[in-house]
């Protein structure tokens, strides 16, 4: 039934474009995740997987859906400010390679919230674990979500059942192969990404009449183009300032104290190797957030050239209906296929790590053999499908994703990242205190962010993951006493 509706709303060629797409995910879980014989081997790929290929899933990974599709439509609603982040981004990155990645590897973590407890205590491991799971739950959920928006669009098909597209393949994928088939299909999704990113730039740049000085006069003309902001508003979250260093403690949260990322670098055999991959993430984020930015700078432009083509009702939809109205054969089968994969590499594995490593294992006290726990992770694959499915459907009436992604960052990240960076600046001692100290922070950074929304006070969002960061290593440290 679901390929005769796939057929019918493609045709044949674009289907089986998306159909192999799809396959070759299977193809590469079983190739490369087959014959796993321990918890080890399921979560870390036995610390066998090159660089490149790391890189590669990495990057995947950062980008996601949200990157397809929310993209797009920031630079297709409003500028290109986001290219501010690329310096907070780049610095965070530079950080946590040199940073955090040792203390990992000192302590052979196979999941980075082994380190709070060899740091601090099984207490702290256990809260850095949970805080993990509510933030990546959430704003997985909203990517997963994206990428939803851009199929039913494209398919006509309602948001339950792309829901359950991805949720049934995720889980049947990740759940057999664990990392090795995440971060092999990572690199595949990764190029085509890229591939499929390109082509649509060029369609649209060869379907708008008068070249680059037509979409700069354009898109200028109505601020499409604003790259950066300098000047000194404390209330403008939208500032050079603000932004970049917004994107410096972002970067911090998300590559360092986030388990869904680091996982992938915890694939390669050496400290020394998983820096240099950190490290050249760098240009290929650039890259492909660049790409993504001028595909919406283009939508725009083509759509004010084209008054009689219908534009989405909303911004967030823009992509999805330009692929559904007015792509050709064979590149809508390509851009959607770039979706579906997008979506489909989910959090599913570092959640299962988590919660195996830092909070099943401690309870049963390692009682078990391997075969046990390599069960258990695949039961907590389909548990955290499952759950990730519910939170993307109460994502409906989010309407710019971009923002809300990173804003529900913020709550949470901050108050592990404060925890993080207290035990690899400095040697106190605190375990069972890191837990109120990490609550506050989130207490904090919520009442900013909901007293913001309802304009009560005006604080800009960027600042809210740097409040609860403060928060959380303020608290803790002074409940904590030295060596």
């Amino acid at each position: 039934m679901t390929g005769h509706i796939l057929a019918a709303a493609l045709g044949r060629t674009d289907a089986a474009i998306v159909a192999v797409g799809v396959l070759l995910l299977f193809v590469i879980s079983w190739v490369f995740g087959r014959r796993e014989k321990d918890t080890n081997d399921y979560f870390l790929g036995g610390r066998r997987i090159p660089a490149v290929i790391a890189c590669l899933s990495f990057v995947a990974a950062e980008i996601s859906a949200l990157t397809i599709v929310g993209f797009p439509a920031t630079a297709y609603s409003e500028n290109w400010l986001y290219v501010q982040f690329f310096i907070g981004s780049a610095v965070a990155r530079i950080s946590v390679a040199y940073l955090f990645i040792p203390a990992f590897y000192k302590y052979n973590c196979t999941s980075i919230y082994e380190f709070l407890g060899h740091r601090f205590g099984r207490q702290t491991q256990t809260a850095g674990s949970v805080f993990f799971f509510i933030t990546r739950l959430i704003a997985s959920g909203v990517r997963l979500y994206a990428a939803c928006l851009g199929v039913q669009l494209i398919m006509g098909w309602t948001l339950l059942q792309s829901l359950l597209l991805f949720t049934v393949v995720s889980i049947v994928f990740i759940a057999f192969g664990g990392i090795k088939a995440v971060v092999w299909a990572g690199a595949y999704q990764a190029i085509t990404f890229i591939v499929a990113g390109l082509l649509l730039l060029v369609y649209l740049y060869q379907h708008i009449d008068g070249g680059l000085t037509e979409i700069w006069r354009t898109a200028g003309a109505e601020n499409r183009l604003e790259f950066f902001r300098f000047r000194l508003d404390l209330t403008d979250p939208g500032t050079f300032w603000a932004l970049s260093v917004n994107a410096f403690f972002i970067g911090l949260a998300s590559f360092g104290t986030d388990q869904e990322m680091m996982q992938r670098l915890l694939t390669v055999e050496t400290r020394r190797k998983s820096q240099r991959t950190m490290l050249s993430t760098i240009l290929m984020y650039v890259a492909i957030t660049c790409l993504y930015l001028a595909i919406g700078t283009l939508l725009f432009v083509f759509y004010r050239q084209n008054p009689s083509i219908a534009e989405p009702d909303k911004a967030k939809e823009v992509l999805s209906h330009f692929v559904a109205h007015c792509l050709p054969t064979g590149l809508k089968g390509l851009l959607l296929a770039a979706i579906v994969m997008a979506s489909i590499d989910s959090p599913l594995s570092s959640l299962a790590s988590s919660f195996v490593t830092d909070i099943y294992r401690p309870l049963t006290g390692s009682r078990a053999g391997e075969r046990h726990y390599l069960m258990v992770s695949r039961i907590s694959v389909v548990a955290f499908g499952l759950i990730l499915m519910a939170i993307a459907l109460a994502c409906e009436p989010v309407e710019q994703i971009l923002w809300f992604a990173y804003g529900i960052f913020s709550v949470t990240g901050g108050a592990t990242l404060g925890v993080f960076l207290l035990g690899l600046l400095t040697k106190r001692r605190v375990n069972r205190a890191n837990i109120p100290a990490m609550i506050a922070a989130t207490a904090v950074s919520l009442t900013l962010m909901l007293l913001n929304q309802y304009k009560v006070i005006t604080f800009p969002w960027t600042a809210i993951i740097i409040a609860g960061t403060a928060v959380s290593f303020t608290l803790a440290y002074l409940m904590g006493r030295s060596h």
